[in-house]
């Protein structure tokens, strides 16, 4: 798998990276409300990083299945604040959104990454935002919206159409102006696919990366781990921490360049693992 570097002064090469995930909402469906105080979001955040997280991805829009939009205006009150203070301690700062006012806002108060679950399809004007930043891309695979997304998990063959897929969307990110090395791409894990699509993807990333560019992984806590956990369990977003470190350590094994997740101390032994597994071949 390419697991070329993307330009990060300073995160580590020798392994996967661990981003972790902040959610500045009320409604995000693992831990809704929990981070939504921006005092409490920000010292949730340093707590991840003392963990070993690389990256924090700093997000203030559920795209949970089923979840209402947020407005620019409303997201931006609630991420930028959280992005300049990580900023300013030094972080490597992600913003998770798919509005282009929110990324200029949150790439000017100091965030250094756009991840952006919907590849530019929910905001076109999103790739330029990214490009005139100079930010990293982190460029998902998506159809339709939150809303309407789970009604069009329909493929024949979900590893070329997703790759297909992504192939339009990095040239649309091209022509606005985001160059090939700042792009990575993300498979969208959940997005418009049941859990046969999404294992099936986490067993074909080469097929991913094959496209040239470098693969981040979202698989915390999601719907699809549900069924490799206790039945008594499968409801409970937290109890599939265990199932996400071994996702992320076989994603790690197979070259991924990040894991996107909620628990970082024990994804941190997991890509630490899959890194010394690699060297040993």
């Amino acid at each position: 798998m390419n697991t070329a570097p993307v330009p990060l002064p300073g995160a580590p090469t020798d392994r996967t990276l661990v981003m972790g995930i902040v959610n500045v909402t009320p409604d995000s469906f693992s831990d809704g409300g929990q981070w939504f105080d921006t005092d409490v979001a920000i010292a949730h955040a340093r707590h991840l990083r003392t963990q070993g997280a690389d990256i924090v991805d700093v997000g203030g829009e559920s795209t949970r299945p089923g979840a209402s939009g947020v407005a620019p205006e409303e997201e931006i009150d609630r991420v930028v604040p959280v992005v300049a203070a990580l900023a300013g301690d030094g972080a490597t700062v992600s913003v998770d959104t798919v509005h282009a006012a929110t990324a200029a806002a949150a790439t000017a108060a100091g965030a250094r990454i756009v991840n952006d679950v919907s590849g530019g399809l929910a905001d076109p004007a999103l790739p330029a935002a990214v490009a005139r930043a100079g930010a990293v891309y982190v460029l998902g695979h998506w159809r339709g919206t939150p809303a309407t997304m789970t009604s069009l998990a329909r493929y024949d063959d979900v590893v070329a159409e997703v790759r297909a897929e992504l192939t339009d969307r990095v040239g649309a990110a091209r022509a606005a102006g985001v160059p090939a090395e700042k792009i990575v791409l993300d498979p969208g894990l959940g997005f418009a696919k049941d859990a046969a699509h999404n294992w099936r993807l986490l067993a074909h990333l080469d097929a991913l990366a094959g496209l040239g560019h470098p693969v981040l992984v979202g698989a915390s806590r999601k719907r699809f781990l549900a069924g490799v956990v206790p039945d008594r369990l499968a409801a409970e977003p937290l109890a599939r921490d265990n199932a996400t470190a071994a996702v992320s350590a076989l994603a790690a094994a197979a070259g991924a360049w990040a894991v996107r997740v909620h628990e970082v101390s024990t994804t941190v032994d997991a890509v630490r693992v899959a890194a010394a597994w690699r060297a040993g071949r």
